[in-house]
């Protein structure tokens, strides 16, 4: 079980509504959405294609912003925030994971993990014994000085993930983690997101397969835009 924190919340959603305007079209892709995802949990989002998936994944990313309702990340109402405030929260709160691994191509993959440090301004050896740190928890480290296109779709989504935990942040956000993989591969990154889970970081998860779903505490079930 992942540890929690006295049953506090990481992410609150009240009355959220995402309203999408084209021209004079507009689409409602979260309606009315009222949802609590507790520090420490590993949550499921799954829900056939247009159902809002990606677009709570947005929202709770600080990615995007609700037309309506509030939203709170660690108690803190995050509308209003200037967009530097934003980009602050996903820096050092939020680490990413996306389907399609969204690395650097031309860099190696000590670069790629090294590109969110630099960003927060750590220091030299400090920068340096973190990359290699997070290489090696990913099992990696001896393919330091490959580019993205040298490795295996497996081993790309475990530099992804190294990337992703090179700020320490508290909340882990997957978008089909293991949509490009083998089967082998999904479970050995399933098995990592499972570790970090267990290590008391909170973890909320898109997917469509119900058998990775099934790594974690508890599934959310979108439909329209609504909570099933």
């Amino acid at each position: 079980m992942g540890k929690t924190n006295g049953g506090a919340a990481m992410i609150e959603f009240r009355g959220i509504r995402k309203v999408y305007v084209t021209g004079n079209q507009s689409l409602e892709a979260l309606r009315d959405l009222t949802l609590e995802i507790g520090r420490g949990e590993f949550v499921s989002i799954m829900g056939p294609s247009g159902s809002g998936k990606s677009t709570l994944m947005n929202i709770i990313g600080c990615l995007d912003t609700p037309t309506e309702g509030e939203y709170r990340l660690e108690g803190r109402n995050v509308a209003g925030l200037t967009l530097d405030q934003l980009a602050a929260i996903r820096n050092k709160t939020i680490g990413f994971v996306f389907q399609n691994f969204n690395l650097l191509p031309y860099a190696t993959a000590w670069e790629n993990v090294e590109l969110p440090l630099l960003f927060n301004g750590k220091k030299g050896r400090q920068r340096r014994e973190r990359v290699a740190e997070l290489l090696s928890a990913v099992g990696l480290l001896d393919w330091k000085e490959h580019r993205p296109s040298e490795l295996s779709g497996g081993q790309q989504q475990r530099i992804a993930l190294a990337r992703a935990l090179a700020n320490d942040p508290p909340l882990i956000l997957a978008d089909e983690p293991t949509g490009n993989l083998d089967s082998k591969s999904g479970e050995e990154i399933m098995a990592l997101l499972g570790r970090l889970w267990r290590e008391g970081r909170t973890i909320v998860m898109v997917t469509h397969d119900d058998r990775i779903a099934s790594h974690s505490e508890r599934t959310i079930s979108l439909f329209d835009g609504r909570l099933e």
